[in-house]
């Protein structure tokens, strides 16, 4: 299942450096067991939703990494931890899935991961296997691991407290399970977003007291999106897998200038040294446009391929620096249901969820070609004749199909 082990401490201490926010505790240690034997590893996921963005393939660039210098890498999916759902982030408790979601929830997971990940490298766990297993004893042994001080650490439980909003009693012990994970698979190091290292702390705590066995944790960066908020789909500013070829290049090209060298960083494999010379021609003013678009070309290849990649500089070019009108087999069909009773959206080929498309209305996102009005509500939207030409957003062109 993997490679040769690579002992190469000048290749190590890339995969520890590189796209690597934090160590711990130190990455001199880790660097030498890797440099003497193969190590076990593991990145947790909860299936919770079935699309994948840049920020999601960061932390797994970076297990992909493991994987080729011949460690034992696992991608552990937490069909057991998703039914509490890890809290992260959220001021409400998430609500628990069903195993047929869950299992859904992979299935679309693992097709977007396979753009980064070669699964024949990794083995594949899942975490129910374990706890739903654990007894009533089991349970109240785990519990007695930590402080409820302690877990209340956690910054959305701060959050929570302040703003006097309820924290769940199964939202406390996500910590404790997802470290249990650490225990049962006896690893030697986890890898996550730097929001998940309070949780991989836990498996470290947790690893120390029933083994008595050191744990690293590798915590990788967090992405900003298109708009510079933390990319996240709330804030409708992702860059998902699975986009089109034509929408990546265009996303990639919409971003803030400040973040190309941290995108080369973290979602590419460009060379640093490469890298740390554009870093040098930015600094004395040269032309941002010139490495943003070498940058949209190294992603999109990377997801797709060259021709892919090819084609949509071309599309750029064409429809958005020179303000043509693409042909009409490039418009995407948007199918938008009308409830016949009341008169409400219900429904939209899943293109746009109904608030996502709302909120691109309220920003003048919406335009009808070809005369560029901007269509600002849904009262406006359902008011167009079927067959409309829109454009929403800089590079995105549909064809309104309405059905009551």
């Amino acid at each position: 299942m993997s490679n040769k082990l690579n002992t190469n401490l000048e290749e190590i201490n890339k995969v520890l450096e590189r796209g690597v926010e934090q160590i711990l505790p130190k990455k001199e240690t880790l660097a030498k067991l890797m440099s003497e034997r193969v190590i076990t590893l593991y990145l947790g996921i909860d299936p919770t939703g079935h699309q994948l963005h840049l920020g999601h393939s960061v932390p797994l660039r970076k297990l992909q990494d493991f994987a080729e210098l011949g460690h034992r890498v696992i991608l552990l999916v937490g069909n057991g931890t998703v039914k509490i759902g890890d809290p992260t982030g959220h001021d409400q408790s998430r609500p628990m899935l069903s195993d047929e979601e869950i299992k859904a929830n992979f299935a679309n997971w693992q097709r977007q991961a396979s753009k980064i990940l070669d699964f024949s490298l990794i083995e594949i766990r899942h975490n129910a296997d374990w706890l739903d297993r654990l007894t009533y004893s089991d349970l109240l042994k785990l519990m007695a691991k930590a402080t409820v001080q302690q877990l209340l650490e956690r910054d959305m439980f701060q959050n929570r407290l302040k703003k006097n909003l309820p924290i769940y009693a199964h939202e406390i012990i996500y910590p404790l399970l997802q470290g249990y994970d650490s225990v049962v698979m006896d690893v030697d190091l986890e890898i996550g977003g730097r929001d998940q290292t309070f949780n991989m702390l836990m498996g470290r705590q947790l690893q120390n007291v029933y083994q008595q066995k050191e744990k690293w944790v590798l915590s990788t960066p967090l992405i900003e999106g298109t708009d510079g908020r933390k990319m996240g789909k709330s804030f409708n500013n992702y860059i998902a897998l699975d986009d089109s070829p034509v929408d990546i290049y265009g996303k990639i090209m919409s971003i803030s200038d400040d973040l190309i060298i941290k995108y080369f960083e973290v979602l590419t494999r460009v060379d640093m040294l490469q890298i740390q010379e554009m870093k040098q021609a930015l600094d004395r003013g040269e032309n941002p446009m010139l490495f943003k678009k070498e940058l949209a070309r190294q992603i999109t290849a990377d997801l797709y391929d060259q021709e892919a990649s090819l084609k949509a500089s071309e599309h750029f070019q064409a429809i958005v620096q020179n303000k043509a009108t693409p042909d009409l087999e490039e418009f995407t069909e948007l199918i938008i249901e009308i409830n016949e009773k009341n008169g409400q959206l219900s429904s939209s080929n899943n293109i746009f969820s109904n608030s996502e498309l709302g909120r691109l209305l309220e920003q003048g996102a919406v335009k009808l070609l070809p005369e560029q009005k901007t269509i600002n509500s849904w009262q406006e939207l359902l008011a167009l004749a079927n067959d409309s030409q829109l454009k929403i957003g800089k590079h995105r062109f549909y064809q309104l199909k309405i059905k009551r």
